[in-house]
């Protein structure tokens, strides 16, 4: 069942109680500070990352008859940029997403985070599991998705990008799609952070990347906890070995284990976060969009 799926994409990021009232554009959504769903929040450990020397701020561009709103980062002043394209986890593109695009933006790159949701709902609206899962998030086609990635590729080409410099990563929800753009599009890079690789086919999400592994286009690096309980090791290694039937890309790809983390340990502004763990991965991801392409 799509229910299942999203049970594990979630693992992590159960809300507390309480709602936001709905915000339709970017701006007044990262006012708030944090998916109000996503609650508590780890003021200790969260990153804040200033935006001095950048253009930041929302965007919107169409996609179909559709305008997608976005979080982008860039150094000022700057154009030919690599683009990295951002993924959110399922509480859409909160504060913690804006600092990952603002972190990209000061290592160089126009870093772009599509509001992936904004047709269905506002993840950041809901306090109750089941209600985000079934009223926004299960009817989210993979195909629209792709789509509005597409989309962010084509606006960030005409503002300041370098479309022939293209990567992506993304957090649990945005792992998986990673993981789907990457045989979707011919991105130079990918970056997975403990995406799912394997689930229930559903008319919306009609096959998950364990199944598309051989049309990986892209080399992609996958970030995943040894702890992860919904993300079972054993689905890694079989998408290891699904890589191998692909192409030279596809085999190109490679996965870290941090054996201690759990789910979600990138996400500073939760309990999941493992700072070294974070660090690393963050290190390696730098590393691999340099290696293959994605290069400031």
């Amino acid at each position: 069942m799509l229910q299942d799926n999203l049970e594990n994409d979630l693992m992590a990021l159960l809300p507390s109680g309480g709602a936001a009232s709905r915000r339709r554009a970017l701006g007044l959504m990262l006012g708030a500070g944090y998916a109000a769903a996503a609650a508590p929040v780890m003021a200790q450990t969260a990153i804040e990352t200033p935006a001095d020397g950048l253009d930041v701020g929302e965007v919107n561009f169409p996609s179909g008859d559709f305008q997608v709103h976005a979080y982008r980062a860039a150094p000022k002043g700057r154009t030919g940029l690599p683009v990295i394209l951002v993924v959110s986890e399922i509480f859409g593109v909160h504060e913690y997403i804006a600092d990952v695009c603002r972190r990209l933006a000061h290592a160089g790159y126009l870093a772009v985070a599509p509001d992936l949701f904004e047709r269905q709902g506002d993840p950041m609206a809901y306090g109750e599991l089941a209600k985000l899962m079934s009223e926004v998030i299960a009817k989210v086609p993979d195909a629209q998705v792709m789509r509005d990635l597409d989309a962010t590729v084509a606006w960030a080409g005409a503002h300041g990008g370098d479309a022939k410099k293209v990567g992506i990563t993304g957090f649990c929800w945005g792992g998986r799609i990673t993981w789907l753009y990457a045989a979707h599009a011919r991105v130079l890079a990918a970056v997975a952070w403990y995406g799912r690789l394997a689930g229930q086919d559903t008319a919306l999400q009609p096959k998950q990347p364990l199944a598309l592994a051989a049309q990986v286009k892209a080399p992609v690096l996958g970030l995943y906890g040894g702890q992860d309980t919904g993300i079972p090791l054993e689905s890694v290694e079989r998408m290891r070995e699904a890589l191998k039937q692909g192409s030279a890309a596809a085999k190109a790809s490679e996965f870290v284990i941090y054996p201690e983390a759990p789910h979600a340990f990138h996400a500073d502004y939760r309990p999941s976060y493992r700072e070294q763990a974070a660090r690393d991965g963050w290190q390696k991801m730098l590393a691999w969009f340099n290696k293959h392409g994605v290069t400031p």
